[in-house]
């Protein structure tokens, strides 16, 4: 199935906010219960990477996603929070980008990893190599009980929605000799239970998604984004 051919999501000019960098951000969709995409803005990372491919990956992932599901959610806006906004208690999944330089303070630490308790699920994706070692000092900082554990095919979060049978297709789209790998924390430390976190190492499927309609990447590789990240929407919408 060719999700990914010929899309690409225009992006509105209108009524932007600035942060940090430069970074433009436009006004947060009002709650009305439907599904909104959130990305969380953290301030200290030094080089505006939880920005990275806002806003026309979410526009192009919300534009799939309203197509191919029922969840039917704002296609043209998306949420921009803080960790430790209380408004993302009304939202159950958010995505985070570049936890390589990710250095969450005390507040934004218990404030994130209270939403995960109380039953959110954290998306993270757009990191490599060495990066792994100060994503890994943040999350416990989220999760000091947190353990990161090595997921396989089998889980239920790669079946969601479509059903992903190998995990060894995928590589970094900037830096290919990185192979992709999926990690996961699970509630209690317990991989039987609900995941909490779930982390796209090596890949950043992001990236595949802002370019949907430009020809930058294969198209299988772009496919192969939409998949996982609708699964993992789903996974987070009914876990």
């Amino acid at each position: 199935m060719l999700l990914a051919a010929g899309l690409l999501v225009g992006l509105t000019s209108v009524a932007w906010a600035q942060f940090g960098r430069g970074v433009r951000v436009e006004p947060n969709a009002p709650y009305d219960g439907r599904f909104t995409f959130v990305r969380l803005r953290y301030t200290n990372a030094g080089r505006g990477g939880w920005a990275f491919d806002y806003p026309a990956m979410e526009r192009n992932f919300m534009t799939v996603l309203n197509d191919l599901s029922t969840v039917h959610p704002h296609v043209r806006e998306s949420n921009v929070l803080v960790l430790d906004d209380p408004t993302l208690f009304r939202y159950p999944v958010a995505y985070l980008s570049e936890p390589g330089y990710w250095m969450p303070d005390a507040q934004e630490a218990r404030g994130l990893g209270t939403w995960l308790r109380k039953g959110g699920f954290l998306i993270v994706d757009d990191f490599f190599g060495r990066q792994w070692e100060q994503f890994t000092v943040a999350m416990r900082a989220v999760l000091p009980e947190g353990r990161l554990v090595r997921l396989e095919a089998s889980h239920p979060v790669f079946h969601a929605f479509f059903d992903i049978r190998s995990l060894d297709g995928m590589h970094h789209p900037q830096n290919p000799s990185y192979r992709a790998e999926y990690y996961g924390i699970f509630e209690d430390g317990d991989p039987r239970k609900r995941l909490m976190v779930v982390v796209n190492y090596n890949n950043d499927i992001g990236d595949y998604m802002e370019w949907t309609g430009q020809g930058w990447y294969p198209v299988n590789f772009t496919n192969d984004a939409y998949k996982f990240a609708t699964n993992y929407l789903v996974y987070g919408l009914t876990r």
